[in-house]
């Protein structure tokens, strides 16, 4: 009773448990199988087996070009009411994160995260940008609740100019929607001779530490650098452990959110998948920031972290946050705009020193860390950040483009038979 588990560290058990793995495996392929069956649970629970289920593997294999996909983004914007120049912005900020093998925020996100939006009134397909207050080096801007995904390049681009006449470029935005990685932005700086930084504030997901009600966006906080190297050092990710978007895509592949990142509000441990969705909504659980829940693994750090981002993207902004943000009025239940705050910083290197020299230096140091000795119980090697993305691009490109799973070749199909335009351009898709 001490240790409920202690069965399965029993070195003696080890051939009954195989034995019970390849059984149940069999069984989980049986056409028709209940997945919910409760021999799966006892097996997960009771002798730590987990199965892969066939309806998992279906579209493994479905690799389609990157331009199509692109181009099929593209139309859907465009049929959404988009413009043609601002639909190739989102479509080009959505494939690259597919591109970098970000599929939490590409094609998956494409239907219910922007096209749903739009169909459910919450932000608009074509609405203007507004400059607010400008001067030399900085700007605030009023996306006035259109498309994050042509408001952040646009601001990106901004900052950048500013950069190259003085040094230094900083715009904020108000009134945005998600505007999808953050890396796409500090990437532009990049390629631009410039250090990028941005942020932007989210739906509520994170509870501050020692809290239990969602509070903070998953807000991502994300630096890029150039480097000599094939690739730019970009560290994009999230305040919180996981975001939504990661969780989302645990949906897609049937599989539990593993432990350690999401809590409810009694600060108990969930990893129901599904019900964490729901619940998130509901701001029944919240998302534990980097370094999980209390204070034994310093979870206070990603806290701070958050609120770092949340202050930058409503303070100048004098945006809504917390609740304000959570997209559904509890009183009717009805959808309601999340207007986020975004902000973007770019320097120019040319302004303190030959970019060679910065870029050969930074390359140096990026070099020496991949060099260092390796943990025998690791891969093989050291990457620093934007590698891994950089070579999964590679892969990728090799394969013959991206992987879409059969969820996302379901609403592919939805949002193809939403519009006349879309079924007679695409008859067929190449996995029908």
């Amino acid at each position: 009773a001490k240790n409920p588990q202690a069965h399965l560290e029993h070195a003696d058990h080890q051939e009954v448990r195989d034995k019970f793995a390849k059984l149940l495996q069999k069984y989980a392929d049986t056409p028709g199988v209940d997945t919910n069956d409760v021999v799966f649970v006892i097996g997960q629970t009771v002798y730590g087996v987990t199965v892969v289920h066939p309806h998992e593997l279906v579209s493994a294999k479905c690799i389609i070009d990157f331009g199509y996909m692109k181009q099929f983004m593209k139309d859907v914007f465009i049929a959404y009411g988009v413009t043609p120049d601002r639909a190739e912005t989102c479509s080009e900020v959505l494939i690259e994160a597919d591109r970098r093998g970000i599929d939490s925020h590409g094609l998956g996100r494409l239907k219910p995260i922007y096209c749903d939006r739009m169909d459910q009134g919450i932000l608009w397909p074509d609405k203007p940008i507004t400059v607010l207050k400008e001067t030399d080096t900085t700007a605030l801007v009023d996306g006035n609740l259109g498309l994050g995904l042509y408001i952040g390049p646009h601001c990106m681009q901004m900052a950048i100019d500013k950069s190259k006449k003085h040094g230094v470029g900083f715009v904020a935005v108000k009134n945005s929607t998600h505007y999808g990685i953050a890396g796409y932005y500090v990437t532009m700086a990049t390629q631009a001779g410039c250090i990028g930084w941005t942020g932007t504030n989210a739906r509520p997901s994170i509870a501050p530490t020692w809290g239990v009600e969602p509070m903070l966006g998953t807000n991502p906080l994300c630096f890029g650098i150039p480097s000599d190297d094939e690739f730019p050092f970009v560290i994009d990710c999230a305040t919180s452990i996981n975001q939504r978007g990661k969780i989302e895509k645990y949906a897609r592949e049937g599989i539990d959110t593993p432990k350690g990142v999401v809590a409810d509000e009694f600060g108990v441990e969930r990893t129901d998948t599904e019900g964490i969705l729901k619940d998130l909504v509901l701001g029944k659980c919240a998302l534990n920031p980097v370094g999980g829940a209390g204070d034994k693994t310093a979870g206070y750090k990603g806290y701070g972290w958050a609120t770092t981002v949340e202050l930058l993207s409503t303070a100048f902004q004098s945006g809504p946050f917390g609740e304000d943000l959570c997209g559904v009025d509890r009183a009717t239940g009805a959808k309601k705009p999340m207007p986020l705050g975004h902000f973007f910083l770019a320097i120019n290197i040319e302004a303190l020193c030959p970019l060679e020299t910065f870029n050969e230096n930074s390359g140096k140091l990026l070099r020496a860390l991949r060099a260092r000795k390796k943990s025998p119980l690791g891969p093989g090697r050291i990457f620093t950040a934007g590698e891994p993305e950089h070579n999964e691009r590679v892969k990728q490109y090799a394969q013959g483009g991206m992987n879409v799973p059969q969820v996302l070749q379901h609403n592919m199909k939805d949002l193809r038979d939403k519009f006349p335009a879309l079924k007679e351009k695409y008859p067929s898709f190449p996995f029908e």
